[in-house]
């Protein structure tokens, strides 16, 4: 821990020195091209094939990568050209990754789920020469905007058999030419142009670098040695790859040698969990959440609803008494050995029965799942990061693990907790700058120190705690300052809430706007005596689903002061998605928009006295 500062300011920091040294000449190339050397016959993936799964070893992964390289130059694809890719999460999406790679050019990642006016700014901006598109819908959503971009020469359709067409165009195409493109960049060259989600605006391009993908990747391994490095380690990504958190961990995956496998619809998620049997799982808070909560529910229709609670308390408070280091009194450990086989053996044996860690990102996962899965066998090892970071800057480890908080600092990386509690990082992870945007990047830096906007804190461990974001801060009409991601967080845990918004700025107590999950919504409706096929709008004003949105609410409550609270909440009949303009497509909030768009809701829950029915009061 070192303190710092200006004026008598004190600033915590964290500065871990990189475990590998440096390599300026290595580009993302070199992680395949080094692990084809080492272990030519390893699994490095593994694709469907007649209900189970078929490996592709490392040497036959390059073969197919050398080979679509070079239909990338025979197509007139140059060095340093900007190629944009619409696709889910596929064995494909990795092999044009490192084909785009070997044949010297820069992806532009875009969401399979983007609107044309998206995909329109997305490629116009980075200056796209090409597009490589999935499905013949992505095409189609292309088309509308084509006229748009006039630098888009070709596009090419993976599903109309672009890839092979392309891999046929490039037969002629001397191996030492890809060989002579593959060693052109060197580490502070763009590796990738990667925009941001846009949850507060126009997404802006950030330029990432080979050297923060390699010096990462090569630092990362050695940190999370336990769960990349083990015999025969292995994960199923359904996280999209367009966003920097698995488009790391993929590059990773390749650089450590772990066998990885794909699965784009999470409706056939555990299905293939149980056929592919990873050894750890990358997911979002969310994914936890819905196991969790369709276990639970799957239980209460079972009539064994009580046990799976039970069951979960017990776990809870094992996992606590063992990570604060206190005894475990005899009850509890018969309960935790009677759950076990119960209860926790049945999940892991959904989840394919060798899954031992479980790293998660994007949004803060909450303490009791955290110690719930622990229990199951299962260490959620949370992590902190942004696309501007190369995603992880901090990330609790197999040896260092504290849950609640995101972890320390990996070797490599510097994180400091400024004066007013703005997070901020620099290291081999941080990116170079904003496409184009030279304003954004001078207003993003203090120094060499990269400003995130998140607010949070350091324990005396080096642990850090995540605890909002600087622009979301509500200051209520009373001066209280109020971090809405600890109120949401918690409510969106709750089986039957999709999404959760907390509004207050400048009134007179903290409210929140709350949407219903349609998915887990019909059975626990009929686990509670209504019809299955009720109605958003009927759902919003029922009498039992809003007292279940109410202990939801009073549950976030009892962590925060009464001025904090909150007071009031209004179920609305509609959903929050990516395609009402509401989400972001790694489902993050748009806050300003949706109090923009529900600004008259808002005021109507301030013109009724606080004295109506729906109050919370802690």
């Amino acid at each position: 821990m070192i303190f710092s500062g200006t004026e008598g300011v004190a600033v915590i920091h964290f500065d871990l020195a990189p475990v590998v040294p440096a390599d300026p000449s290595a580009n993302v190339s070199d992680l395949l091209a080094e692990r084809v050397a080492a272990t030519p016959d390893r699994a490095l993936f593994a694709v469907p094939d007649a209900g189970g799964w078929r490996d592709v070893s490392a040497a036959a992964f390059e073969s197919q990568v050398i080979a679509l390289a070079k239909g990338f130059v025979a197509a007139g694809v140059a060095p340093g050209d900007k190629v944009a890719f619409i696709a889910r999460t596929t064995y494909d999406w990795t092999l044009v990754d490192f084909a785009l790679f070997y044949a010297g050019a820069v992806m532009v990642p875009v969401y399979e789920t983007s609107s044309p006016s998206q995909i329109s700014w997305i490629l116009s901006d980075s200056g796209a020469v090409a597009a490589i598109v999935e499905t013949a819908e992505h095409e189609s959503r292309l088309g509308e905007v084509r006229g748009d971009l006039p630098l888009i020469r070709e596009v090419w359709t993976m599903h109309g058999g672009g890839l092979d067409a392309l891999v046929a165009q490039g037969a002629g195409v001397d191996d030492a030419e890809v060989q002579r493109r593959r060693a052109l960049a060197n580490g502070s060259d763009i590796a990738t142009l990667i925009y941001t989600s846009g949850s507060t605006g126009r997404p802006k391009g950030c330029v990432l670098t080979h050297s923060n993908f390699v010096e990462l990747a090569r630092n990362s391994a050695k940190a999370l040695h336990e769960v990349v490095e083990t015999p025969d380690a292995s994960t199923l990504l359904f996280v999209t790859t367009a966003h920097v958190f698995a488009r790391f961990i993929s590059l990773l995956n390749v650089h450590a040698g772990v066998k990885t496998g794909h699965q784009p619809d999470t409706k056939q998620l555990l299905p293939a969990l149980g056929t592919f049997r990873p050894s750890f799982l990358l997911a979002v808070p969310r994914v936890f959440e819905k196991v969790y909560n369709s276990a639970e529910q799957k239980a209460e229709a079972g009539g064994k609803g009580k046990i799976f609670r039970a069951a979960a308390a017990v776990a809870v408070e094992h996992s606590q008494r063992e990570q604060d280091g206190r005894s475990i009194p005899l009850g509890l450990k018969l309960k935790f050995t009677l759950f076990d086989k119960l209860v926790y053996s049945k999940l892991r044996d959904a989840m394919g029965g060798r899954v031992v860690y479980a790293v998660s990102g994007s949004a803060p996962l909450g303490p009791r799942l955290g110690h719930f899965f622990r229990s199951l066998g299962v260490v959620i090892l949370e992590g902190y990061g942004l696309t501007e970071t190369t995603a992880p800057a901090t990330v609790n480890l197999a040896s260092k693990s504290k849950i609640g908080t995101v972890g320390p600092v990996l070797p490599g990386v510097g994180v400091r907790v400024a004066d007013d509690g703005e997070i901020q990082v620099r290291g081999i992870n941080v990116f170079s700058e904003y496409w184009r945007n030279p304003e954004a990047t001078a207003e993003a830096f203090d120094g060499d120190w990269f400003k995130t906007g998140d607010i949070g804190a350091f324990d005396a461990d080096g642990f850090l705690t995540i605890t909002g974001r600087k622009k979301e801060i509500i200051v209520t009409a009373g001066g209280k300052n109020v971090a809405p991601a600890a109120l949401e967080d918690p409510i969106r845990a709750n089986p039957i809430v999709g999404q959760v918004v907390v509004v207050g700025d400048q009134k007179p107590f903290i409210s929140a706007l709350v949407t219903l999950d349609s998915e887990m919504l019909p059975t626990w409706l009929a686990n509670n005596g209504l019809p299955a096929d009720m109605s958003l709008k009927d759902a919003a004003a029922n009498e039992k689903v809003r007292a279940e949105v109410q202990s939801a609410i009073d549950r976030a409550n009892t962590a925060v002061s009464r001025a904090e609270s909150i007071r009031k909440f209004e179920i609305l009949a509609t959903e929050w998605t990516e395609a009402s303009g509401h989400l972001t497509p790694k489902m993050s909030i748009k806050r300003n928009v949706i109090v923009s768009d529900f600004a008259e809701t808002i005021e109507d829950i301030y013109a009724v006295p606080i004295n109506t029915t729906n109050v919370s009061l802690p």
